[in-house]
């Protein structure tokens, strides 16, 4: 009979299921304890009147678990002198979509050697994850592959459905099933609208293809994520992140029946691809802010022990140590600058009565 499937597939390897990965790499009590605790924080300062301030900042992606954890415990230190008004969230981004080609990140590639040995990637991303918990601080991650979160999903306090996949029918109906609060970006050609539908169509009952934890074909039926949220990153036609920008997002954000809270990315277009210059977008956004304005409860930035990024393929051991090797980053000086003018900064914000 003439062959007409898997024509152009070479291999096909077999992975834990999920469930055989969670019982190797589990979750302790206290973790699981501290992850439904963020998640509640974390769901309050982008619903609720708290004034604190949401900064999900780290690594563009983690592709060195060693430089990564460095990075964690300084980032942990820091994070308890300003918890009274930031609330910091630790990027651990483990997925990295591709334009074209390139490498796809620490679950797909973990050697970075092109061999793509996910079953070890899966290992490192749930290691990686508890060790960031463990030191008393909240992950943030981007879902990209459909199949991923039943791996980690449980380790995440805050998740993204970045610019590329937000229009994802796929991607969507993914969401809709999370437990933990997830921002929808803008799209690429920064439409807001886009990203609108995404949170509606999230927070409805979805049915679709995946995976159960014993990794069996199944229907996954969800009851909606009620904790979806929009993400403004620039687009194609430059940054979107100015007071009149805000403006018309929250018109459109009253217009769709959905909160006024808006969550900034500083990387991307709205620092137009120059990542020395994310602080400059955080204290435009610290200066709407201080002027009165309440929806805007936080903003994302990429930074990693060393600035810039490296190029990628190269030598392993001709990696610069903390350098970013996807989106380049601000230093640590520059992190730890920058989280202490937000604290500083939002002083005023907390001398004042609560908002009704």
């Amino acid at each position: 009979m003439q062959r007409t499937s898997d024509l152009n597939v070479v291999e096909t390897r077999a992975l834990p299921s999920p469930a055989a990965l969670l019982a190797e790499l589990p979750k302790s009590e206290d973790q699981a304890a501290f992850i439904a605790q963020s998640r509640e924080n974390i769901h309050r300062l982008i619903f609720t009147d708290d004034r604190r301030f949401l900064l999900i900042i780290g690594p563009c992606s983690i592709h060195d678990p060693q430089a990564g954890r460095e990075y964690a415990r300084r980032l942990a230190a820091l994070a308890s002198e300003v918890s009274d008004r930031v609330m910091i969230v630790m990027r651990v981004y483990f997925e990295k979509p591709r334009t074209t080609v390139g490498w796809k990140g620490l679950v797909m590639d973990p050697h970075l050697d092109g061999t793509n040995d996910i079953a070890t990637g899966l290992r490192m991303g749930r290691e990686f994850l508890r060790a960031v918990l463990d030191l008393g601080l909240p992950t943030a991650t981007e879902f990209l592959d459909p199949i991923t979160p039943q791996y980690v999903a449980d380790l995440v306090c805050w998740g993204a459905i970045g610019a590329r996949t937000t229009e994802s029918q796929t991607h969507r109906q993914m969401a809709s099933g999370l437990s933990m609060p997830l921002g929808f970006k803008n799209g690429t050609d920064g439409s807001i609208q886009t990203a609108i539908n995404a949170v509606k169509a999230a927070s409805q009952p979805q049915t679709f293809l995946g995976i159960n934890l014993e990794g069996a074909a199944s229907a996954v039926v969800t009851r909606g994520n009620p904790n979806c949220h929009l993400v403004l990153r620039g687009g194609s036609a430059g940054p979107n992140f100015a007071p009149e920008h805000i403006a018309r997002t929250e018109a459109i954000l009253a217009k769709a029946g959905l909160p006024k809270s808006i969550l900034v990315d500083a990387s991307h277009d709205n620092s137009l691809k120059q990542p020395e210059r994310q602080p400059e977008v955080v204290q435009a956004l610290l200066a709407q802010i201080t002027a009165g304005n309440t929806s805007i409860m936080g903003a994302m930035v990429e930074s990693n022990l060393g600035a810039g990024n490296q190029p990628f393929p190269q030598a392993k051991d001709k990696l610069v140590y903390g350098v970013s090797i996807t989106d380049g980053c601000i230093d640590w000086a520059a992190t730890e600058k920058l989280v202490r003018d937000i604290h500083a900064a939002l002083a005023p914000r907390f001398a004042t009565p609560a908002h009704a």
